[in-house]
């Protein structure tokens, strides 16, 4: 191929336009450290356009307006275009989209029809541009259904069939159960005659599953954990018959907005070479939470969604397990609210201990990152995971449950040059105590706890690399449907 890849990116949200979770940081920095390679390719990016997009009045120019097919009747889409430092990014609009200012509800249903709508209205945008697409990589179980466009109705249509597709799985339980109806309305039937369970027949996530050229995952380790019945979601037989096509890329870390050194939003900058001043950030942070101020208290810390998946309980009752130890935590988050309020309660039995900070706070997280000695991340189940790589950035060490992306980025503690952290394999509170403990220990040997900071600043989580992982993989899924 003499010109460029032609790759077109579909997410549901991508910054800084949109950004719910972890898909969102991924659709903003991957696309952007693609452009970045030697041999760039032609990427463009198709978000909806929902109204906390038009809200925020970016500057934008119509490109084209057509109609999709729907068994109600054709349904408008309404595309504009605008550049994100030379990535072109195609907002995709209509009245689906039109009556909520959420991105995700509760209406899986009116979820499933907005998504369809979007996946297939960036395919057949294409068309009326005229911009043959070399691979499709779609993300999730929102793009998927463009996967399944791609090989049933479009397998026989001039300009897209043969079309690779890519589909990244970035929480694999997020199947789009309920979205089914809205498949079939826009022509889209249920896999009756597949390898699929026969539950997953019409959902979105699966279908993509059973299409796509090659599936991959934002993990080795959670590659492999996809495979397994704890993590398949029910899909890990069906899952098996697709390995030699699944594979793992780790997510990368935008090392920019990430770096201690240029932090504007935290008291004292630093670095490798001056990780003596970070001290102070954490006498900020303790005068700030109410805490004693005493550098020889570990101050330990969880940031993060308050749901099953994060495993805040799990945390809460490994505290309660070693009150004969000196520490402090400060726990950020939102989410379930009985989970909110068991946070609240351990900061009742525990007030000079625990502060319960139930909100969503951009800038208290990075003084937090910035001023804490550990986080907890006790997760069940962690697909990559940005929480740890973040923390090690800034210096703050990591007491991790050994699954996913969190085993494939920290190195336990053992004394050793490669370790960054410490994992527990069981999710227990009983196994996070006994793990918060050997960190609490190593945390009082102050000759050795400087270097595993050190260890952590060190690693190298930037995009460049993964940027390069799926470029070959791009090339590698193209020249195969050129022969």
């Amino acid at each position: 191929m003499t010109r460029p890849m032609n790759i077109l990116f579909l997410s549901a949200e991508a910054e800084p336009f949109v950004k719910i979770g972890g898909l969102g940081d991924v659709a903003g920095a991957l696309p952007q450290a693609l452009l970045a390679l030697p041999e760039s390719p032609d990427i463009r990016l198709a978000i909806p356009f929902y109204p906390s997009v038009q809200d925020k009045q970016v500057q934008i120019e119509p490109v084209a307006k057509f109609r999709i097919d729907h068994a109600s009747g054709p349904i408008r889409a309404e595309v504009f275009v605008t550049t994100q430092t030379e990535l072109p990014v195609y907002l995709i609009g209509g009245y689906p989209f039109e009556n909520s200012d959420l991105v995700y509800t509760s209406d899986t249903m009116a979820d499933g029809h907005k998504f369809t709508f979007f996946s297939l209205a960036a395919l057949e945008l294409c068309k009326v541009l005229g911009w043959k697409p070399d691979l499709v990589h779609a993300q999730d179980w929102h793009t998927a259904s463009a996967v399944y466009a791609l090989k049933t109705t479009y397998r026989n249509d001039d300009f897209l069939k043969d079309t690779p597709a890519l589909l990244t799985v970035h929480n694999l339980p997020y199947l789009g159960n309920g979205a089914g109806p809205a498949l079939k309305a826009f022509g889209l039937s249920p896999a009756t005659e597949s390898t699929l369970p026969w539950w997953a027949q019409d959902m979105p996530l699966p279908l993509g599953l059973l299409t796509a050229d090659k599936i991959n995952t934002v993990s080795a380790g959670y590659a492999e954990e996809m495979l397994t019945p704890e993590f398949g979601s029910g899909l890990d037989e069906f899952l098996a018959t697709r390995k030699p096509d699944l594979l793992g890329i780790l997510n990368g870390l935008d090392q920019v907005i990430w770096n201690p050194q240029t932090d504007p939003q935290i008291p004292q900058n630093f670095s490798l070479d001056s990780l003596g001043k970070r001290v102070k950030n954490k006498s900020s942070l303790q005068e700030e939470l109410g805490f004693i101020k005493n550098p020889r208290i570990p101050l330990l810390a969880f940031i993060g969604r308050m749901d099953h998946q994060k495993g805040i309980e799990i945390a809460l009752d490994a505290l309660r397990l070693i009150p004969h130890l000196d520490w402090q935590a400060a726990i950020l988050g939102t989410g379930d609210p009985s989970l909110e309020n068991l946070v609240r309660s351990l900061e009742t039995e525990m007030p000079d201990r625990v502060r319960a900070l139930i909100r969503f706070d951009g800038a208290l997280s990075r003084r937090i990152y910035a001023g804490s000695d550990i986080m907890m991340i006790p997760s069940r189940y962690e697909p990559c995971g940005l929480i740890q790589m973040i923390a090690m950035r800034y210096g703050c060490v990591p007491v991790a449950r050994a699954t996913g992306g969190l085993k494939d980025t920290i190195g336990d503690y053992n004394q050793s040059r490669t370790s960054t952290g410490f994992l527990f394999e069981q999710a227990s509170p009983e196994e996070m105590a006994l793990t918060l403990e050997r960190a609490i220990e190593a945390y009082s040997d102050k000759r050795r706890w400087p270097y595993l900071q050190k260890r952590g600043m060190r690693k190298d989580f930037s995009w460049k690399k993964s940027a390069v992982q799926y470029f070959n993989l791009y090339q590698s899924m193209v020249k195969t449907h050129q022969k």
